[in-house]
C-alpha cells in the first residue's frame, strides 16, 4: 500500500492550503503524514477525525494536534487569533454547530476571524432580525442550516454580502441526511445564493477565503 501524496505547493498555487480528510484513513497512516508534516515545516489541517481515531494516533502526534471534538478537526502549528472576524456564520439551530465549527476552524487555520450567530433559524424569525445589523456587517456570511433549510433564502433576501449555504444533515422523515436542505438551497430564488454540499464545512469555508482573497485584490 502506497503511502500519502501530499499537495504542499497548494498555497502557492492557489492560494488555499493543503488538508488531510481522516475518514477512510487508518491512524497509522494519518500519523505518517503528520510526521511528514512535522519534518518539513508545515502547518496541517485535520478534518472528519473522530475522537476514536484520534484516540488511535500515536502519542507523538497527538500531543502536537489542537483538536476539537465538536467539529472533529485538528490542527498541527500554531494558531493564531485572527485580529478581525470577516465572516459571519450563522446557524438554524444549535443542532448545526459541530459543522459551523468545522467552517470556523478552518477559516481560523488561515489566519481569518469569524463570529458565529447560533441558533436564530426562521422559526422564530425574530432571532434573526434582531441580530441583522451586526451579521450584514461582515463582508461574507455562512448560512449554516438542516431541515428545510429556509434560513438560506431568508439570509440571501436581506443580506448584500455573497451567501454560501452550507446545508447540514440535522433532521428527520424526509429531511433526514440533508436532502431537503440542499435542495432548498439549489432551488433558491433568492438572486446570487451558492452552496456546497451537506455537512461540508470546510468547503463552505474555503470558498469564503477565496472570495475574500478577490475583495483584498
Amino acid at each position: 500500500m502506497t503511502g500519502a501524496v501530499m499537495d504542499w505547493q497548494r498555497t502557492e498555487r492557489i492560494g488555499l492550503p493543503e488538508a488531510v480528510y481522516a475518514p477512510g484513513k487508518t491512524a497509522a497512516q494519518i500519523d505518517a503524514i503528520i510526521e511528514s508534516a512535522r519534518t518539513l515545516g508545515h502547518r496541517l489541517l485535520i478534518t472528519g477525525l473522530d475522537p476514536a481515531k484520534h484516540a488511535g494516533l500515536g502519542p507523538e502526534s497527538g500531543s502536537t494536534l489542537d483538536y476539537d471534538p465538536v467539529s472533529r478537526t485538528a490542527i498541527l502549528g500554531i494558531l493564531e487569533a485572527p485580529a478581525a472576524l470577516d465572516v459571519a456564520i450563522v446557524t438554524g439551530g444549535l443542532a448545526d454547530l459541530p459543522v459551523a465549527t468545522e467552517a470556523a476552524r478552518t477559516l481560523a487555520f488561515s489566519g481569518v476571524g469569524a463570529a458565529c450567530y447560533a441558533d436564530i433559524g426562521v422559526a422564530g424569525l425574530w432571532r434573526l432580525l434582531d441580530r441583522l445589523e451586526e451579521i450584514r456587517r461582515h463582508p461574507v456570511v455562512i448560512a449554516v442550516a438542516g431541515m428545510e433549510g429556509a434560513l438560506f433564502s431568508v439570509l440571501a433576501g436581506l443580506v448584500a454580502a455573497p451567501i454560501i449555504a452550507l446545508p447540514t444533515s440535522v433532521g428527520r422523515g424526509v429531511a433526514t441526511g440533508g436532502r431537503v436542505a440542499l435542495d432548498s438551497a439549489l432551488a433558491s430564488c433568492a438572486p446570487g445564493l451558492v452552496a456546497v454540499n451537506v455537512d461540508n464545512g470546510f468547503g463552505a469555508a474555503q470558498a469564503a477565503l477565496r472570495i475574500l482573497a478577490l475583495r483584498r485584490g
